[in-house]
């Protein structure tokens, strides 16, 4: 997965979050629970990640004859990567929505900044240089 791609993915599942955690607050059944509880909230949530999860980490294919040291350098190098940048989006999605917020920014949503950055992301302001 591309890391423009991987930024996205990371929005997307911040600001569907939000949407889960706003729904649970005020009592939607949008996450299976239907009485405000957080857990139906946190399951969403999670499923949201699991899926997230699921796209980006590449398969691992380990010979029956490996040893735990070889084991543990093939999953190393295979998730290394995949793990790089998505803890990357996380962070970026993080900071942006902390400068946002130490600024005092009250005149934007959560939900706003995440959008302006995905608009940031497709436009190619965070691509990797050569």
């Amino acid at each position: 997965m591309e890391r423009a791609e991987v930024l996205k993915r990371v929005i997307g599942i911040l600001t569907e979050a939000q949407d889960i955690r706003r729904a649970a607050e005020t009592g939607q059944d949008d996450t299976g629970g239907g009485d405000g509880d957080d857990s139906a909230g946190g399951a969403a949530t999670a499923q949201v990640a699991t899926t997230l999860l699921n796209e980006m980490l590449p398969s691992i294919s380990v010979p029956a004859d490996a040893s735990p040291r070889q084991v543990a350098a093939l999953v190393a190098e295979a998730l290394g990567p995949a793990l790089h940048t998505m803890v990357s989006g996380f962070s970026l999605a993080f900071t942006s929505l902390a400068i946002a917020h130490d600024q005092g920014r009250t005149d934007v949503s959560a939900i706003e900044v995440l959008q302006e950055l995905a608009l940031e992301v497709e436009a190619g302001v965070y691509d990797e240089g050569p």
